[in-house]
């Protein structure tokens, strides 16, 4: 029973992975952020709360690299903050929201909110404060669009993916317990 398990978790993990690349590709020709982060801040929630620590962190982690390798993703410099921040939200997530179990509304509320700010100070302070300074040569100009990619956006994405998520995650959770 223990093999199944780990089967079924292994495969939900390939399909959030799976997911995430599609629509991050799918989304790149809008060229709207705002939409591709809060899509992706949707779907590593998701990951967490549905499938465990484990699948979510390994998303996390994966997601920005095999979109970087797609041609899709980040600079290779910025990928090890990105995952970072990625990794962040769905710690958060995982810690205030609940095992998997039915979390309230004020939990949720706590979560979104956590999850974003704590994922967009760690983007922020690795992007902005660290490798656009330290590790990108970069013009002013582009040195500042860099930056200001990775503060309010980047919590704007994650407040949106965060609702979606706290308030689909009880009809997703009923649906992957029937299958």
């Amino acid at each position: 029973m223990e093999q199944k398990k780990r089967i079924i978790r292994i495969t939900r993990t390939a399909v959030f992975l799976a997911l995430l690349i599609v629509l991050q590709a799918a989304t790149a020709p809008l060229r709207s952020t705002l939409l591709t982060g809060s899509v992706v801040n949707f779907l590593l929630i998701t990951s967490v709360m549905l499938c465990g620590p484990a699948s979510g962190f390994t998303v996390a982690v994966l997601s920005p690299v095999l979109a970087r390798f797609l041609g899709i993703g980040p600079l290779w410099a910025l990928i090890p903050f990105i995952i970072a921040g990625n990794i962040t939200i769905c710690a958060v997530w995982y810690l205030i929201a609940g095992r998997g179990g039915r979390t309230g509304v004020f939990r949720k509320c706590l979560a979104v909110a956590g999850g974003a700010a704590a994922k967009t100070a760690v983007l922020y302070g690795g992007i902005a404060c660290f490798a656009v300074p330290y590790l990108l040569v970069l013009a002013e100009p582009q040195a500042s669009l860099v930056s200001g990619m990775f503060s309010l956006p980047q919590f704007i994405t994650a407040m949106a993916g965060g609702t979606a998520a706290a308030v689909l995650l009880p009809v997703l959770r009923k649906a992957v317990k029937e299958i």
